[in-house]
């Protein structure tokens, strides 16, 4: 704020009324009633108020100032013009003037609300990323070294609550207990049953991994139960992350859920695969670390985040409407008659599929062919730094009127990456692998990651921006849930058809015989042959087949359905998107 000196008696110099009046002149000479004003377009409400300045407001205006943690929740007269701005201005000073075209044209920082609230959502999504990293990470790479790609098939299925969880939002959004919060009411007790189960599964997981062909269906119902409790927790922090954050800062909810869920996944994933590897363990000299330590560790961590949790306050929403669940789901049922929301939807189902092999079955593959455990964790370890760096940057380029923009141009570099990929697996080396290969690895890892990131910070941030607060976790879920349904349905078909289009054989040399064999990649299958005296050879993989698949139809469809599309997606009006506000 500009003062003037005291040894100078001049007056801060006023620009010159006009003589004639203007017609918003002299309706602010009228007395104004203490409403809103409301004008015709989307019945927009602009309440009467004026920057906060250094003189005492004038008569006839309430002057506004921030809250105490310097947050205000601002309506921009953005329905007026550059000239018509500074003539509702003219009776100010130039250093008032001044002082109001800068909180008008330049960018607000960050509060102390908001960087309270990044902080709380990046911990709260760290939390659902420890059960996800072990669903879908380490624990199928783990199996790998003893089942078939059909029977990690079965597993996968547990990640399918995390995409199906729209099925059960309606309840999370309108059932809650108004003395502990619309959010905590869930968040709460999610994180208490998520702690207990991988408490009660870190006594009996080195007996469940043993054998994990018989213990499969055991497996595959624990870790479903607990992506299941971990899914029902994202979907109130989702409604929780769009009041919490301020208007100007919507756009980081999807930079929290980056940092937040890729630190998680990354300690259950890499980290953990390195430290449970007993060459790691012997090389560096480290004791190895086993599933149960790891999971105990895991339930410690949502234990404690618990009780930090009671100590935070959930401020009451803006709404104060009662939404029932039948309620909820009409207005779920109303979103998706919605004509733009019908074909995002059908974009998210499909946007995936061009690199599904790669997410699927690349790593399993390099591992089959001797990639170690190590390996992949120094990849992944080089790599997370980077993928913080892209949600960072994904949420500022989201920011303004084209969010879908970083979502789009990241498509072509993730799918010239899913070909590179391919080729690695064809040409991977016989170990020890060479540090030029391993350079390259860790380079197409980091690329390809970067990519991905960026797209799931774009894509986060266009859901955000069009999600109604009134039903926010319902509306984000609804969102999110066919996001994740894009990257899940395939997965299962993806490794099925890897057995399917594979031709396998055992050569049985004592007899001059060749069997037909199943599969040549899990336990049972060698030891099938091996009983017969014979040795099991994979003549025909058919990851490359259903690699080539996927990006055929990934390429078409970003040519002439996806990005065409996005655009049209991205230039709807925001209010088009609403159901209540």
């Amino acid at each position: 704020m500009t003062t003037t000196s005291p040894s100078s008696n001049r007056k801060p110099r006023r620009r010159q009324a006009k003589k004639e009046k203007s017609p918003a002149a002299v309706s602010e000479s009228m007395p104004h009633p203490n409403k809103a004003h409301t004008t015709s377009l989307e019945s927009i409400e602009v309440l009467p108020r004026t920057p906060l300045t250094s003189r005492t407001p004038r008569r006839g205006h309430a002057a506004w100032s921030p809250d105490e943690d310097g947050y205000a929740d601002e309506v921009e007269l953005s329905l007026l013009g550059e000239q018509e701005r500074r003539e509702a201005a003219s009776d100010l000073t130039v250093e008032e003037e001044q002082a109001y075209l800068a909180q008008t044209d330049g960018k607000r920082p960050f509060s102390a609300r908001d960087k309270r609230a990044i902080v709380l959502l990046i911990i709260l999504y760290l939390i659902q990323g420890f059960p996800l990293g072990l669903a879908l990470g380490s624990v199928p790479f783990i199996l790998r070294e003893h089942l078939s790609y059909s029977e990690i098939a079965v597993f996968s299925l547990a990640g399918y609550p995390y995409s199906l969880k729209l099925l059960w939002s309606p309840i999370v959004d309108s059932v809650f207990f108004s003395s502990i919060g619309r959010r905590k009411s869930w968040i709460l007790p999610m994180q208490m049953v998520i702690g207990t189960i991988m408490l009660i599964m870190s006594y009996y997981s080195e007996e469940l991994m043993s054998n994990p062909g018989k213990h499969l269906y055991t497996l595959s119902a624990a870790f479903t139960s607990l992506v299941f409790f971990s899914a029902t927790q994202d979907i109130a922090v989702d409604g929780w992350a769009l009041t919490l954050l301020s208007e100007d800062n919507l756009a980081y909810a999807s930079t929290c859920q980056t940092i937040g869920l890729n630190t998680g996944y990354l300690l259950s994933y890499t980290v953990f695969l390195a430290l449970n590897s007993e060459d790691f363990a012997k090389k560096w000299g480290v004791p190895r670390l086993s599933l149960g330590t790891y999971l105990f560790f895991c339930a410690f961590m949502s234990f404690a985040v618990t009780i930090w949790l009671l100590f935070i306050k959930e401020d009451k929403e803006s709404t104060t409407e009662d939404i029932s669940i039948k309620a909820v789901y009409t207005t779920m049922w109303q979103i998706c008659k919605l004509r733009h929301v019908q074909i995002l939807l059908i974009v998210h189902l499909i946007a995936k599929i061009g690199w599904q092999a790669n997410d699927a079955v690349t790593q399993l593959k390099m591992v089959e062919k001797g990639l170690g455990r190590e390996d992949l964790a120094v990849t992944v370890l080089i790599d997370f730094p980077f993928q913080i760096v892209g949600g960072w940057l994904a949420g500022k380029w989201s920011r303004g009127d084209k969010p879908l923009r970083p979502w789009i141009y990241a498509f072509w570099p993730r799918l010239a990456l899913t070909f590179l990929f391919t080729l690695m697996v064809y040409w991977f080396p016989t170990p020890p692998i060479s540090t030029g290969f391993f350079v390259l690895l860790v380079t197409a890892t980091i690329a390809q990651s970067f990519a991905g990131t960026i797209q799931f910070g774009g894509i986060s941030a266009f859901h955000t921006r069009i999600s109604d607060p009134v039903v926010g976790g319902t509306y984000m879920t609804l969102l999110n849930t066919f996001t994740n349904l894009g990257g899940t349905w395939p997965r299962y078909f993806v490794l099925k058809g890897v057995d399917w289009f594979s031709v396998a054989k055992c050569y049985i040399k004592d007899a001059d015989v060749i069997v037909p064999a199943q599969e040549c990649v899990s336990e049972h299958g060698k030891s099938a042959c091996a009983s017969l005296g014979g040795d099991c050879v994979t003549e025909q993989d058919g990851y490359y087949i259903v690699s080539a698949i996927c990006m055929g139809f990934g390429i078409l469809s970003v040519l002439f359905f996806l990005i065409p599309t996005a655009r049209k997606l991205q230039a709807v009006p925001v209010s088009k998107w609403r159901i209540y506000s």
